[in-house]
């Protein structure tokens, strides 16, 4: 009837839902999974941002002419602006890789990394005519971010790459090899850049990582690619020599080698920008 109250007895009344004793549990796990996606999305991106800026450093440098020069002062301002800005991911993100979490995340940092090395080793070979040892570029490194010897060891094989542009560039633009300075006293100039690119190649073909050691993880699966990529760099910077002394005097002014004879033969390109 219209207007009359029903009223439920104890036995009609519903009974509470239940609450699985195991709910909390899930619900922790869940805030977990979600702060792991969010915390593995800031180090991809940053990763990204970090390998970009590393290439545009690497693209600036390749206009210095001489070794064992101060990097000319209107590229040193456009590179420093980029530290900058690489000194910034990595301390925004340096919260995120302590303890065991670098290794956690250390695939997603790595390829930042990497470039990275590539950018202050070639830097650093432009001023000194050297490597940059592990213990120098970890120093580098912002934020207190720990560069692992692979990610250091994989960044070496890429510079191979950017000291044969160099080189090349070099002979193109002024129909010599670049060379360092000669040390005091001696007659004869300084090392070329092919001198140090087969040394750098003797020792990298000498590098023994078969001992089963955990800490080469990541670089026996990437190392024979990147050996390979070495060698052709090495030898597209002998051929050029060998051009440039035997037929040099044909070339016009500014001529530059063809380095698509390897690729033809199906060899794998090196790295560019």
């Amino acid at each position: 009837m219209a207007g009359q109250k029903h009223y439920l007895d104890d036995n009609d009344k519903e009974d509470p839902p239940s609450v699985s004793p195991f709910m909390p549990m899930f619900e922790t796990f869940r805030d977990e999974l979600d702060e792991h996606q969010d915390r593995r999305e800031r180090i991809v991106k940053a990763s990204r941002d970090i390998t970009a800026l590393s290439k545009k450093i690497i693209f600036s440098l390749q206009r210095v002419h001489n070794l064992q020069s101060p990097i000319p002062p209107p590229i040193a301002k456009e590179i420093n602006a980029r530290y900058d800005s690489i000194k910034d991911l990595f301390t925004s993100i340096a919260p995120d890789l302590q303890g065991i979490n670098f290794w956690r995340y250390q695939k997603q940092i790595s390829s930042g990394c990497q470039e990275y090395v590539e950018a202050i080793s070639f830097q650093h070979y432009l001023e000194t005519q050297r490597l940059i040892t592990h213990q120098e570029a970890q120093d580098l490194v912002p934020g207190g971010v720990e560069l692992t010897t692979d990610d250091y060891v994989l960044g070496l094989f890429d510079l191979t790459g950017e000291l044969m542009r160099f080189g090349i560039t070099g002979m193109a633009t002024t129909s010599t090899l670049p060379r360092g300075v000669a040390a005091e006293g001696t007659v004869l100039g300084g090392r070329d850049i092919l001198m140090d690119l087969r040394a750098v190649r003797t020792s990298f073909e000498g590098l023994d990582i078969s001992s089963g050691s955990s800490n080469w993880s990541y670089l026996k699966k990437d190392i024979g690619k990147k050996t390979e990529v070495m060698r052709q760099s090495v030898e597209k910077v002998e051929n050029a020599v060998y051009g440039m002394i035997i037929r040099g005097r044909e070339r016009p002014k500014g001529w530059m080698p063809d380095l698509s004879e390897g690729q033809e033969r199906g060899r794998e390109p090196v790295e560019s920008y």
